[in-house]
């Protein structure tokens, strides 16, 4: 059984920035919803090992929540589309969302479950080794989705990660064709099985290793970048990105292949940079109907979130994009 996070005054409250900004774009994100627990010792412990650590913290994460929240401070209208379990974590993961400005009238907690968890162990070096149970994430099922229909319906997006089930991202991906509403897939993590019609999206935005994993081609450079998009748009996918980091992006747009440079940044953490470039495109791109223009405000983004520390901590909002933007373009 399941509970869905319905609440009117809340709803009124969290959207109350989108009464002044009506062109605020609608984006709902299927994705995984996970507390992060990050434990900081001076080395990774080996096997049967006992260390002191230096630090232990909590902070909200997983790729959907991660995305969903880049997606409202870039501007939009954003509804999670996910899960978490009756755990103490679940009240925190759901109003984190919230005060975001996430809508989570369709966010469903599920009873006798944990909420998706992810143990982060991090040594001097900046070396990590980590261990994610999906918990309630591995939950959400082909029908959760359908009883969203509706909601996706009048999306202008659907964003899609692959850290729920496959059945869910495939009814994701096909009630949106159904309805007309551009879907965008950051292939993370990259399956080991490529379904065909789970590229059937109009852009996927791979990193490099993505790319490779999902092509088995090398792919260290922009030569080879442009190479592994061609193969992607021939695999289904209408419009391709991938991000390079450092070396920056390439897109791909009909036969046209397009290298945006990197902004320079001095990199500190790049936990969420690629969600917060993907959250911040789907907005952007919504907004202009322009691929290129949102591919370099995401380009934007991601650096921003790239020089500072953390996960959803480091996502800046539109008008920290903009101006970082503009600088770059000039």
């Amino acid at each position: 059984s399941y509970n869905t996070f319905r609440s009117s005054n809340e709803r009124t409250i969290v959207n109350a920035k989108n009464l002044t900004e009506p062109h605020s774009p609608c984006i709902t994100v299927l994705g995984s919803i996970n507390m992060d627990l990050v434990v900081r010792c001076k080395a990774l412990p080996l096997a049967g090992q006992t260390l002191l650590a230096q630090s232990s913290s909590e902070s909200c994460g997983g790729k959907g929540a991660n995305q969903a929240v880049a997606a409202a401070l870039s501007g939009g209208d954003v509804s999670m589309l996910g899960a978490v379990g009756d755990d103490a974590f679940a009240t925190r993961l759901i109003n984190n969302l919230r005060m975001h400005g996430v809508n989570c009238d369709s966010t469903i907690q599920l009873d006798g479950v944990a909420s998706g968890l992810a143990i982060i162990a991090v040594d001097l070096s900046g070396q990590n080794s980590i261990m994610v149970v999906p918990g309630a994430n591995s939950k959400f099922s082909k029908s959760s989705v359908q009883a969203a229909e509706t909601l996706i319906k009048g999306s202008d997006c659907l964003m899609i990660q692959l850290e729920t089930p496959m059945e869910s991202v495939l009814e994701g991906i096909r009630l949106a064709r159904r309805y007309g509403v551009r879907v965008i897939l950051d292939p993370a993590p990259a399956p080991s099985e490529i379904v065909p019609s789970l590229l059937q999206v109009d852009l996927i935005c791979p990193n490099e290793t993505e790319a490779s994993d999902l092509t088995q081609l090398p792919v260290t450079n922009a030569k080879e970048a442009k190479a592994a998009a061609k193969q992607l748009q021939d695999l289904g996918a209408k419009n391709v990105v991938i991000t390079m980091g450092s070396e920056g992006a390439v897109l791909r747009q009909g036969d046209t292949t397009t290298l945006i440079p990197p902004i320079p940044v001095d990199a500190i953490d790049t936990t969420a940079a690629g969600d917060a470039f993907a959250g911040a495109l789907a907005v952007r791109w919504s907004q202009t109907n322009n691929l290129l223009n949102a591919v370099r405000y995401a380009n934007a983004a991601g650096a921003i979130a790239a020089s500072r520390a953390g996960a959803q901590t480091s996502i800046a909002t539109q008008k920290e994009i903009e101006a970082n933007n503009e600088i770059h373009l000039k």
